[in-house]
Order: structure tokens, then sequence, then C-alpha cells
């Protein structure tokens, strides 16, 4: 998810790039331009290394990128993205707010650190990013912040807010596995058997199947009675996850 963001805020750059700031005092038009485009060309580089996992050049790039136009806020943003990548969360963090404060409503910043903060165990605080990602009407990838805003809400032990959340992204993309699995998920525990076996069944086709995906699998053949099917998920995660913590649920029983 964090390198795919990358490439969505470099887009996101190319279109901002074109946007001529007013001069100020001396400086020329074309001066400020020339800068912005300087910027945005060693963005570009930076997300291009971002995504080959080379931190090391992605900062330099980058660097050079602030160094160039001070006022860039998709540079910040990506610095943010290395930074977390880099288990950083100072600068991490205080790249995204550098990059917010330059531009509150970009919503792939936004999304970002959104995302920073619930991983770094603040769920709750981590919503209101996501949903200023999504104020903005002209976000290329809503179905990816809903997902996350939803994996989030669980975390913050919110499944009601989840499930609404999970529903809104595979509206936009009814093959999201995130969102197919959890909302699986949320549809076993509340009893609707059938709808959880829909969604389950088609994230295991769609994707290849995890140790989450396979046990949910099994649980709900079981509650449906069907042991042969029940049988076939689980020799799944016996021989493709024996050391998972779902399997060692399975040998002991454990269902519920």
């Amino acid at each position: 998810m964090k390198r795919l963001a990358a490439l969505a805020l470099i887009v996101l750059a190319a279109a901002c790039a074109t946007k001529e700031p007013e001069p100020t005092g001396g400086t020329m038009v074309g001066e400020v331009s020339d800068a912005r485009n300087r910027a945005k060309v060693h963005t570009e580089l930076a997300g291009a290394y971002f995504e080959r996992g080379n931190m090391g050049v992605a900062l330099d790039e980058l660097r050079q990128a602030t160094a160039a136009d001070s006022s860039y806020p998709q540079a910040y943003g990506l610095l943010g993205l290395v930074y977390m990548e880099l288990k950083d969360k100072v600068q991490a963090e205080s790249n995204f707010e550098r990059g917010l404060r330059l531009s509150p409503n970009d919503a792939d910043i936004n999304h970002n650190y959104g995302w920073f903060l619930c991983q770094n165990g603040r769920e709750k605080d981590s919503i209101k990013y996501f949903l200023q990602a999504l104020r903005n009407p002209l976000y290329s990838s809503p179905g990816r912040t809903y997902s996350a805003a939803g994996l989030c809400s669980l975390r913050a032990n919110n499944p009601k807010d989840a499930e609404e959340f999970f529903q809104r992204a595979l509206r936009l993309d009814p093959d999201d596995p995130t969102s197919l699995l959890q909302l699986g998920q949320i549809r076993f525990r509340q009893g609707n058997i059938e709808e959880a076996r829909r969604l389950v069944s088609r994230y295991n086709k769609l994707v290849s199947p995890n140790p989450e995906s396979l046990w949910l699998a099994v649980k709900i053949e079981r509650k449906l009675g069907e042991r042969v099917t029940e049988q076939s998920y689980a020799n799944q995660l016996r021989r493709r996850f024996p050391n998972s913590a779902e399997y060692q649920s399975l040998q002991r029983g454990q269902y519920d």
C-alpha cells in the first residue's frame, strides 16, 4: 500500500507542477516555475527509486527537490513515505505534517499520513485524515482509503464504522481483497454465513489464500455442514501454513 501510494503522489505532482505561483519581490514567474519543475522531476525520480527499494537515492533526490522548491508539498509527502519505510517515525511525521501545511487538502498525503498514524498505534487519529482525503472531489483512489479506514476502525475496536467503510470500498471496487476478507469476517461474526462464504470465496479466487482466509473458509464450511469442503480448506491450511496461529487453532479444535 505504501509504495503504491507513492505512484499516486507522483501523478498528482505532475498535475500540480503546471500551476505557476505569483511572482513576489524581484523573482520572475519563469524562475519560480523552473524551480517547481526541478522539484517535480527530482520527486518523480525519488518515487522511482522508492519503488525499487533504494531509499538512499530516493532521499538524495528528495533533498534536491526541496532545495529547488521548499514549498513543493508532494516532495514532503514522499519524504514521509520514505522515512516511514526506514522506520524513522519522527522524520516521517514531520514531513507528512509539513506537506499538509503546504497543501491541507492533498488526498494522497492525507491518506498516507492516516496510514502512518494507524500503523503506529494512533488508529483513532488516523480516521480524520482518511476522511479529509475522501473529501477531495478530484481524488482518484477513494477505494483504497475506504479500505484502509476500515482496517484502522477495526484496530480501534469500532466494527460498525469498519463495516461501512468496507462496504463503500467494495461499491467502488468489488474485487478489493482487503475489504472482501475483512467484511467476510464481520459477516461471519454476525451469523450471516452465506454472505461470509461468498466474500471469502471471492477473496480466495482473486489472490493467493492466506492463513486468515483459509481458516475463515474452514469455519464457514463447518457451520454449513459441508464436511468435504471443510476438510479441503483444512488440508490447504495444514499444507501451506503449518506454523500459523490459525493452524494451531485448527489442531486444538478451537473454531470459536
